[in-house]
């Protein structure tokens, strides 16, 4: 029983000291006219009256002020019962709407402090996670420039690829991608490995990078960021055709023609020979994409103001 009445008690005054200090003190002044017009309708009897003193609303405004306030002049006195407890009540009235008032303010001044403290908590956080950040996103933006590199090279006939520009093109289409077990021409790639190969192996790494980059930067900071990079790597996840295409096919030129003559986006079923370079189409669509959406969003990290 006395453990249930501290619970309520303790529930008590914590409601009071959610409600704001400017009710406590509203109704501390509101309580001063209420207790004026008691006073008026009390008989004069009721109390001892200074010689030419006013019995109006005004004069029994004026004693409630004096009393509520506890300053008690002692020009108008209560002298019988009614007048006593009337007065009594309000002078308890007003101790307890000013102490709730006083206990609201300390626990406004509480929830402030504990805000600005979470708030420079935050704060800090996010200028630790950042420096972080900035340290790694080198590394990250140089795979996400690779990974676009390689998606320019396979996406690009031969006849059509620049020495001096590997811009990759978001609006390729599928008949673009005839030369993609041809090496990719890029002025990094020595390998002379068809260029498919290098994209997977790029997309490989660069979802290991940005696996570690979410397991060593908070990226909740940046939920555009964290959810790109969870994408990117589900996209490498789910890739089934890296074995097949990592094999050049003996067939390489009717598969070329195959591809060339496929009109508008593919649509191929798992056991048809076009399937793997399909996948890979719509992979380059969502992926590349995603690498384009994060290189912005890491820029616009490192350039915005701490």
């Amino acid at each position: 029983m006395l453990h249930t009445l501290s619970v309520k008690t303790r529930h008590f005054f914590h409601v009071v000291s959610n409600v704001r200090p400017i009710v406590w003190i509203g109704l501390y002044v509101a309580l001063t006219p209420v207790f004026a017009l008691i006073y008026m309708w009390l008989p004069d009897s009721q109390f001892r009256i200074p010689d030419g003193a006013g019995t109006d609303f005004g004069s029994w405004l004026y004693y409630s002020i004096v009393t509520i306030t506890t300053l008690g002049f002692g020009d108008y006195t209560p002298a019988h019962g009614w007048a006593q407890a009337v007065t009594a009540v309000e002078v308890m009235c007003g101790l307890i709407s000013l102490g709730f008032f006083l206990n609201a303010v300390g626990s406004m001044k509480s929830e402030i402090d504990v805000e600005s403290e979470i708030e420079r908590q935050r704060a800090v956080h996010y200028a630790s996670e950042r420096e972080k950040l900035l340290k790694i996103m080198p590394s990250v933006l140089h795979n996400l420039n690779m990974f676009l590199a390689y998606c320019y090279a396979v996406t690009t006939p031969v006849t059509k690829r620049k020495d001096t520009e590997a811009r990759y093109d978001p609006d390729f289409a599928f008949r673009d991608m005839t030369d993609l077990f041809k090496p990719s021409g890029l002025p990094f790639d020595r390998s002379r490995r068809p260029a498919v190969e290098r994209l997977l192996k790029s997309a490989s790494h660069t979802s290991l990078v940005l696996d570690s980059l979410q397991a060593r930067v908070d990226l909740t900071l940046w939920q555009d960021i964290v959810d790109d990079c969870f994408a990117f790597v589900a996209n490498c996840q789910m890739f089934s055709s890296t074995d097949t295409l990592s094999e050049k096919p003996q067939v390489e030129a009717e598969l070329s023609r195959a591809i060339a003559a496929t009109p508008g986006e593919p649509e191929f079923k798992a056991d048809d020979e076009l399937y793997p370079v399909a996948e890979l189409y719509y992979f380059i669509k969502d992926s590349a994409s995603l690498a384009m959406k994060l290189e912005t969003a890491l820029t616009a990290v490192a350039t915005s103001p701490r």
